[in-house]
């Protein structure tokens, strides 16, 4: 018996000592080698994009991209592949959105709007006079007769000043998740709502909304941001009339999945490291950036583990979430299943930002856990990887807090001055994402990953 106990603990210390040898420096260098020379991730994600095109929670495409993401990770060879049924909302856009302003200097002026995700429809051509706003405040401050049976314009630009995009984003999200509520409390028949968009163009940006059940429920739509300045600066000198028809609808809970692979781990399998993204998109565009990119990133890095002949200590789990724009049922009920099954989380990483060039990673967890990340990272310096802050994981994990007291939440950091570009409009294609860029954030988060698995 006690030969046989040295040769299991000489075994482990074998196995500890394997895994650790695996991440030197010619190890992450491997990683890098393989991602940017011998790397899948843009032509899946041209395959995500252009074969199977955007992935609204309900529609056919999103169950195209399950069958595809499951197909995937068989071809790569993971250990384990299955789905997990989830239920989710269907909302369809309808048909294409027609919307035009007028005034006494103005006549039917088209201009370019979106129905936000949820949105109620306008039955027909609605009509009304414009009322503006520039700030979610005002609305709130307004008077009933000052917006009752009028159309609002909420004209909230996000704040040039902040250097981090996604910061501003989350500063002016209210205005889209909340606009309607605050419109229909006064009375107002619809609101339209600047796109939540840094740049100056004439692509709206659609998005997520909320309405309050005890509060009638008014259409809302995303406007572009010229149009939006266009509207309030006519508005400034004159009355404007607009007129616009939505056709969008809901429909009963759809039934879709997650897709998950794993690499079971060697030392320590029933301890499992969670890296994944969402696959569902909005309905314009292709989902490129958002969240195509977040896919291929933590799909190619555990392809290239394995390519690697990685062993891991703990059991590397990918997982595409569906969902996340619209609900996140699939975050939700992941973390739910997970709580169920009894399973241990030690760590979850989320790519939810872009495709572009990366720039580190964040931590949502305590100070202790944010100077272990900042620590074990150090080798990821010398690749131009230099934010390691405490910050946000990502909307798919996030749930995963409350099943496991304590367990650190990480997230991809890219650069994020162009996001917003794309974010939720019809440019987020295929051809917005920069192969390189792309390749350089599929090495960082597979090499992120080995650091965690070893130092965890």
């Amino acid at each position: 018996m006690q030969k046989q106990l040295l040769s299991v603990l000489g075994f482990l210390l074998f196995s500890v000592f394997a895994v650790s040898q695996q991440v030197d420096s010619a190890f992450i260098r491997s990683i890098y080698t393989q991602a940017l020379v011998g790397g899948k991730a843009y032509s899946d994600l041209r395959e995500l994009c252009k074969d199977i095109g955007p992935r609204l929670s309900g529609s056919a495409q999103a169950q195209m991209a399950v069958e595809w993401g499951e197909r995937k990770m068989k071809f790569y060879g993971f250990d384990r592949v299955y789905l997990q049924e989830i239920k989710v909302p269907h909302w369809e856009r309808g048909t294409t959105e027609s919307a035009w302003f007028s005034s006494k200097t103005h006549t039917q002026k088209p201009v370019k709007i979106l129905a936000l995700g949820g949105s109620v429809g306008t039955n027909g051509l609605m009509r009304g006079s414009i009322v503006v706003f520039n700030s979610l405040d005002a609305l709130r401050k307004a008077t009933r007769s000052d917006v009752e049976g009028k159309i609002v314009l909420l004209n909230q630009p996000m704040d040039d000043a902040m250097i981090n995009t996604f910061k501003a984003y989350g500063a002016c999200y209210s205005i889209r998740g909340e606009g309607a509520i605050e419109a229909a409390k006064l009375g107002a028949k619809a609101i339209l709502v600047r796109s939540l968009n840094l740049a100056e163009d004439d692509h709206p940006h659609t998005g997520s909304m909320h309405y309050d059940e005890k509060i009638e429920k008014i259409p809302a739509a995303a406007i572009a941001t010229l149009h939006a300045d266009l509207i309030a600066s006519q508005a400034k000198i004159e009355t404007v009339n607009f007129t616009f028809e939505m056709d969008c609808r809901s429909f009963p809970d759809a039934t879709s999945y997650n897709v998950i692979g794993e690499l079971i781990g060697t030392v320590s399998p029933e301890k499992i490291i969670v890296v994944g993204g969402h696959l569902d998109s909005w309905d314009t565009g292709e989902g490129a950036h958002d969240d195509g990119a977040g896919i291929v990133h933590s799909l190619e890095a555990i392809r290239i583990l394995k390519t690697l002949n990685y062993k891991p200590k703990h059991t590397l789990r990918v997982v595409f979430f569906m969902n996340e724009e619209n609900g996140n049922f699939g975050g939700k009920s992941y973390a739910n299943w997970m709580k169920e099954k009894g399973e241990m989380h030690i760590a979850a990483l989320e790519s939810d930002r872009g495709g572009f060039a990366p720039r580190g990673f964040s931590c949502d967890g305590t100070n202790a856990q944010v100077a272990l990340m900042q620590k074990i990272v150090e080798p990821l310096r010398n690749y131009e990887l230099h934010d390691f802050e405490k910050g946000y994981g990502g909307v798919d994990i996030g749930p995963l807090k409350s099943v496991f007291e304590g367990i650190p939440l990480f997230g991809f950091v890219p650069d994020s001055q162009r996001y917003f570009d794309y974010h939720h409009a019809e440019t987020d294609v295929f051809e917005s994402v920069h192969k390189r860029e792309l390749e350089l954030g599929c090495a960082a988060v597979a090499s992120f990953l080995v650091l965690l698995d070893c130092n965890l």
